[in-house]
């Protein structure tokens, strides 16, 4: 155990550097929001009026119900409150990264201490993971609560009540109420709508007017309040036709047009994965009760046990389970109006479902491909490349380049639902149990 935690320290302490020491405008400047928010409910102050200290000069846009949550920041120094968030943050990131490569961690044995702290270091270095540091935001907790609640085998608490207070907490992880839907997993689907109702009314019992004003007023300002929409930073689907498309009807109709194409293709996806991971494991309900019209598959049964999360069902089960997950969890990125580079955080998973339990060289490679490809800050050098100054040709490549974290988002969707799934089907020897069996007729009555 103190193998791993002094890998990841050792890895860690760089970034933590860079960003708890630069300039004291420059630090955390999102969990000063939070805090901020929090101040703000101690003094009876409205949440969505106020703004942060200049330069930053940022707006509370959060649900009613994340303001009382950071409120325990307001009782500790800024600089106490910083350094909590950070240590909470690599607290979270080693939750996400244990379900992420639970079967590569679990088949290192004495070893798989040492081997989570490598994991860790490495996720904490992709750039995603480097921007929830810089900006002390809350994307690894919510990773976290959505990977726990989905791929645990019987959790202590009832499946759906993380998710749904992911969902109270900020609005992006509403998609897994639809996941939950669409995989028969239906009692996880009202628990995590039931805990998200509660706490929201919870909120509007203690902050009435904060709550009628964010649900009725800044909620839908969206764009306005959160940044611009064609900034670099945005790489959802938004963003990236933002920056194609002036703003107007035609960008909206593109940008609604495109998110119904991706939303459809990609729910499609996780629900194939996830079914397939359920019928590994021997969780099909007995008899045809229904035909999914995506990928012509029979519905199954989700219940609080997952099969497919148990490691006596193998790691092929796990492995597309997790993917129908993380599938989920970009199309929270994709989809959404802005969807921020640090929201990318769902990259983790994906390269854990792909990696496996390390035993497939060519999903290894391919997990090693897209850590390399999110270390380094691509969209920002081709933001660089896509200004003025630059030839038309260097022009074109940066504005692919600004775009490619959204991008390889979309490719890493299309290749957990198919090449993936397709691969781990073959790999245990039996048929891919989300496509439609075909029935031969005989002349016998």
């Amino acid at each position: 155990m103190l193998a791993g935690v002094a890998v990841v320290v050792a890895a860690v302490t760089p970034i933590v550097s860079q960003w708890l020491f630069n300039q004291p405008d420059q630090r955390l400047v999102d969990l000063e929001v939070y805090r901020e928010g929090g101040l703000a409910v101690l003094r009876g102050a409205s949440l969505y009026d106020f703004l942060t200290e200049p330069p930053q000069l940022l707006p509370f846009t959060y649900p009613p119900f994340a303001a009382l949550l950071a409120v325990p920041f307001t009782l500790m120094s800024w600089r106490a409150a910083q350094w909590t968030w950070t240590v909470l943050i690599y607290a979270a990131l080693a939750v996400a990264v244990w379900y992420a490569f639970r079967d590569l961690i679990r088949r290192t044995g004495r070893w798989a201490p040492l081997t989570t702290g490598v994991l860790v270091a490495a996720a904490a270095w992709l750039d995603p993971d480097r921007d929830q540091i810089r900006f002390g935001q809350v994307g690894v907790f919510l990773l976290a609560m959505c990977l726990a609640d989905c791929c645990t085998r019987s959790p202590r608490w009832p499946r759906g009540l993380l998710v749904g207070l992911a969902l109270a907490i900020k609005l992006v992880p509403g998609v897994f109420l639809v996941y939950f839907l669409i995989t028969g997993r239906r009692d996880a689907f009202v628990n995590a709508l039931a805990t998200a109702v509660v706490a929201t009314l919870g909120a509007f019992a203690v902050l009435p007017h904060d709550s009628a004003g964010y649900w009725f007023g800044a909620l839908l300002q969206g764009g306005d309040r959160t940044g611009s929409v064609a900034g670099t930073t945005n790489q959802a689907i938004n963003g990236i036709v933002a920056r194609i498309i002036d703003q107007g009807p035609v960008r909206t109709g593109v940008w609604l047009v495109l998110a119904l194409v991706v939303a459809y293709a990609g729910f499609g996806l996780a629900r194939r994965t996830t079914y397939t991971a359920d019928a590994l494991a021997g969780d099909r309900v007995t008899g045809r009760i229904g035909t999914d019209h995506f990928a012509g598959t029979d519905h199954y049964a989700g219940t609080d046990h997952c099969a497919a999360a148990d490691p006596a069902s193998g790691p092929g089960a796990y492995t597309l389970l997790l993917a129908g997950v993380t599938i989920t969890g970009l199309l929270s990125v994709l989809l959404s109006p802005v969807g921020w580079i640090h929201h990318l955080v769902w990259m983790i998973p994906a390269i854990g479902a792909l990696v496996g339990d390390g035993r497939d060289t060519r999903r290894c490679l391919s997990g090693l491909a897209f850590w390399i490809f999110f270390l380094f800050p691509l969209p920002w050098w081709g933001a660089h490349l896509s200004g003025t100054g630059h030839p038309p040709i260097a022009r074109f490549w940066g504005s692919l380049e600004r775009d490619s974290f959204g991008l390889a988002a979309i490719v890493a969707v299309v290749l957990l639902g198919t090449w993936l799934t397709n691969r781990v089907t073959r790999r245990t020897g039996r048929e891919d149990p989300s496509q439609r069996q075909v029935e031969v007729g005989t002349l016998a009555t």
